[in-house]
């Protein structure tokens, strides 16, 4: 592909991180992980931070804590459109699926449409920052707030965005997903983190991260009480938990690409920047309104008017011309064949269903892509 979805943004310095991890004979989650927790904790203002080994099984994890720490139940109200793993979960805990539609301009959830969804048994919001780019979180705080539900993020895809207030995504909810796939803002390859505002969650998932056993808590954690002997403490197991933890390498990985965010966003923002002036004015085509300052995790674009009906007819163009381009996320969820595994609420989506039909997505990444952008302008433009 001349203009791929995605690069490689490593260099010397992340093959010398991993070097370091070879020479300490520790391969398996350690101080490296740790210090990469602490790190982005820092850096993105949270309280902690907990590493596990992909985004999905960080969702996977913050539902397991809300029915088993807090002990919720019933339904959750979530986006039609988003990624696979943001919803199977929810499936996995006993909780039904609250489809809700999004809004066409943002793609992201549509706050009134959360308020129609709300009843007696919904207890969270699960919410989707889609492609880089913010949902209206004052919003769903508010509604949030008015029924007793909890806020969670799914922030896997928008690492770096910010709020209106620009407070970052992934912190704004009780807890936040993180994603450090290839295609994603960070790269550790295979790797995802956990935002939380309360120690007490991230002891809890420190230990359903491996095994459920209090090893990895510390002393005055609130879940457990440590008899203070290393033999028996070692293999003492206080939650039903997993084994999904991190390589050492990916910590390692994870500090170095955390010190290059602010660059590798900018230039981001500077191939949005071009995206934008070049698309603004072509009339069969509708971008991403941007909420609060998106990271751009790649550029969405909605067929309308005389291009609607056209996306397959534009997916050959682009794929033949070199540009690699994807459906928008998974399209409208509930239109997938395993939706037929799931306890749902089967509500109307037809924004959902209109860029189901009509949406995909083309990629950004850290280098200059204001060619690749003219190429697919000019693509699109000559659009039968």
């Amino acid at each position: 592909m001349k203009y791929p979805l995605a690069c490689d943004t490593w260099d010397h310095k992340e093959l010398y991180a991993i070097q370091e991890v070879i020479k300490s004979g520790r391969y398996t989650m350690g101080p490296h992980v740790k210090k990469f927790e602490q790190e982005f904790a820092k850096y993105f203002r949270c309280a902690d931070a907990v590493m596990v080994n992909s985004g999905s099984t960080a969702n996977l994890l913050m539902i397991a804590l809300l029915k088993l720490k807090y002990k919720r139940g019933g339904n959750i109200i979530v986006p039609a459109v988003s990624w696979s793993t943001t919803f199977f979960p929810l499936q996995q805990y006993g909780f039904k699926l609250n489809f809700v539609d999004v809004d066409r301009e943002t793609l992201n959830i549509d706050p009134n449409k959360v308020k129609e969804a709300v009843n007696d048994d919904t207890c969270a919001i699960f919410a989707v920052n889609l492609l880089g780019n913010s949902c209206d979180h004052y919003s769903l705080y508010h509604i949030a707030r008015e029924h007793d539900l909890i806020l969670l993020e799914d922030n896997c895809e928008s690492l770096g965005a910010k709020t209106y207030n620009y407070e970052f995504c992934g912190t704004f909810g009780q807890l936040g997903s993180f994603s450090f796939f290839f295609s994603h803002h960070l790269q550790t390859m295979e790797g995802g983190m956990i935002a939380c505002r309360d120690k007490d969650d991230a002891d809890y998932l420190r230990s359903l991260r491996a095994h459920g056993w209090c090893r990895d808590l510390p002393d005055d954690n609130k879940i457990y009480k440590k008899t203070g002997d290393k033999f028996k403490d070692s293999f003492t197991f206080v939650t039903p938990g997993y084994s999904v933890r991190p390589l050492e390498m990916s910590g390692a990985i994870g500090s170095v690409q955390l010190k290059k965010e602010q660059e590798m966003r900018t230039q981001r923002i500077r191939n949005a920047n071009y995206f934008q002036h070049k698309f603004e004015e072509m009339p069969g085509v509708q971008l991403q309104k941007e909420i609060g300052e998106s990271s751009w995790f790649g550029f969405s674009i909605l067929l309308v008017d005389e291009y609607e009906g056209k996306r397959d007819q534009l997916v050959k163009k682009l794929t033949e011309n070199g540009v690699e381009c994807r459906p928008i996320v998974a399209g409208n969820f509930m239109n997938n064949p395993v939706i037929d595994y799931l306890d749902y609420y089967n509500n109307s989506c037809p924004n959902a269903d209109y860029i189901h039909d009509n949406g995909l997505f083309i990629g950004n990444d850290i280098r200059d892509l204001r060619d690749n952008i003219e190429e697919v302008y000019n693509i699109i433009k000559d659009l039968k």
